[in-house]
């Protein structure tokens, strides 16, 4: 597979000391280069101020905007005035993970004094309180930039609509960066911000993650909170990180997570960071290549498959023992993920009133509204009973192997102008491997896999059973280390 080797980034070296002019030395990094561990602690040494990292990001920001499209609302002023608080802080000696960092996160996530769109056309009332998740990332030190560009209500692996057009890969402009959290992906990607939060119903932020060459964790459900929604979509949908390495994806998942009084799932706390380089043995890892069930017909492309078998390969070189394994998901599984989906849809819409859609949202709000009775409840209890099922697997295996979607990115405009039954097909056939896990509840990790011969990322995921998180973090890390896709970047989009 083909590596754009004009993205390439000097060999590592101690990057606080390389904020260009730092170093005579030594390879320069600057700030937009920095991950938000590195670019706490230049903060933190005064190496460079929370104004002028947020003031270039916001730059940055801005002269990509109407090429890249990544942001729907961008908070200039308010991220200046809270960066200006930041650089008092640390000069008065305070230190927190991100204290001064500037991050941004997807447009279905409440920051007070914005309205949250999710997507939709219209007019909203801005919200009067932050989400939980946005309320840990300020008590961490985060500077919010701004929210990020998502589908009409998080349904699609694309990020588009008539509200703010198309939000681009940032590898390829002809090309979409994924959904539903696509402009997140694309401003990490793009370099605009270190980090940024996502969410994560059905893959959207492993598709993105995936199809923009960076880490992308679904944790499990309930670890990072969802309020003010006590679950979200019906408990498919949670909140994760897309970052260009494991451990800053690592970083923002700790400084999230946490519950609200409010939330319906609340897993025991873990520290996903401590195992970040740690050897996790020699693990029994399943590949498995077949696809869910769907009645579209479907395919995983050939340059996908190269790349999931790249990373397998990598995985025995670090001694784990990787053998083809298929999970068999049964129809059962997607029985169930479709009324806790398409109620979800309908659940949301309901509440913002006004909301400009396309004619695709509202016929699945009207099937929404056919499956929130019994069709919903049944498929709530048949969770149990597809962990049993799924957990019998993991009894012979550590870990799943699988691609994260069945081909590479899509021309964005391709999923402009079809009806109903053209955008199910075409969405189906393009990402059929992640939502299972959704269903499930369980964690996943998107890593990079490379790219095509066209330059286009494609990753693949690794899927564990309940709160496996370190696990997972601990083998992404090993293969970050064989693979090295973090020296891997798109050329400037400002």
């Amino acid at each position: 597979m083909a590596v754009p080797e004009s993205t390439q980034l000097p060999p590592e070296s101690d990057p606080t000391a390389l904020i260009a002019g730092q170093s005579p030395t030594l390879p320069t990094l600057s700030a937009d280069q920095l991950g938000p561990a590195d670019l706490a602690a230049a903060l933190a040494q005064h190496t460079i101020s929370s104004v002028a990292a947020v003031g270039a990001a916001l730059n940055r920001i801005d002269a990509s905007q109407q090429t890249l499209n990544a942001f729907r609302i961008v908070r200039r002023e308010q991220a200046l005035a809270e960066a200006a608080d930041a650089d008092r802080r640390l000069a008065a000696g305070e230190r927190l993970p991100l204290l001064g960092v500037p991050i941004a996160v997807k447009d279905d996530t409440d920051i007070a004094g914005a309205p949250t769109a999710f997507g939709c056309g219209g007019d909203f009332a801005p919200k009067t309180e932050d989400a939980e998740s946005v309320r840990r990332l300020r008590a961490a030190g985060a500077v919010i930039v701004g929210k990020t560009n998502t589908c009409e209500l998080g349904q699609l692996p694309f990020t588009g609509g008539d509200a703010f057009g198309h939000t681009r890969n940032p590898w390829s402009s002809a090309h979409t960066p994924g959904g539903s959290s696509g402009g997140s992906a694309a401003a990490v990607a793009a370099g605009l911000v270190p980090v940024a939060l996502g969410s994560d119903g059905a893959g959207s932020v492993r598709i993105p993650a995936s199809w923009t060459n960076l880490v992308g964790i679904k944790p499990q459900r309930g670890r990072i909170s969802t309020w003010p929604e006590a679950e979200a979509f019906n408990g498919l949908t949670v909140n994760g990180p897309l970052a260009r390495t494991v451990s800053d994806a690592a970083l923002l998942l700790d400084v999230a997570a946490g519950p609200h009084a409010g939330d319906l799932h609340t897993p025991d706390p873990i520290r996903v960071s401590d195992a970040v380089g740690r050897d996790p043995g020699q693990l029994r890892i399943a590949l498995s290549l077949r696809l869910p069930f769907t009645t579209v017909k479907t395919a995983l492309h050939p340059e996908v498959e190269v790349a999931v078998q790249r990373v397998a390969t990598a995985l025995r070189r670090l001694g784990h023992t990787v053998t083809v394994a298929d999970l068999h998901y049964g129809i059962m599984i997607g029985a169930s993920f479709l009324p806790r989906s398409m109620a979800g849809i309908r659940a949301v819409h309901n509440r913002m009133p006004g909301a400009v859609v396309d004619p695709r949202t509202r016929a699945n709000v009207r099937f929404g509204q056919l499956l929130s009775g019994p069709a919903l409840f049944a498929a709530r209890q048949a969770e149990p009973l597809l962990h049993k099922k799924i957990g019998n697997f993991f009894d012979d295996y550590d870990l799943v192997l699988a691609p994260t979607t069945a081909t590479p990115p899509p021309r964005a405009e391709e999923i402009d102008g079809i009806g109903v039954h053209a955008t199910n097909n075409l969405i189906t056939a393009a990402c059929p491997y992640t939502w299972p896990w959704n269903v499930l509840g369980w964690p996943s990790v998107n890593v990079p896999a490379g790219f095509t011969d066209a330059g286009l990322p494609v990753g693949a995921q690794l899927m564990g059973t309940a709160s496996s998180e370190p696990l997972l973090v601990s083998v992404a890390s090993q293969l970050e280390s064989e693979l090295r896709w973090d020296r891997h970047r798109p050329d400037p989009w400002w």
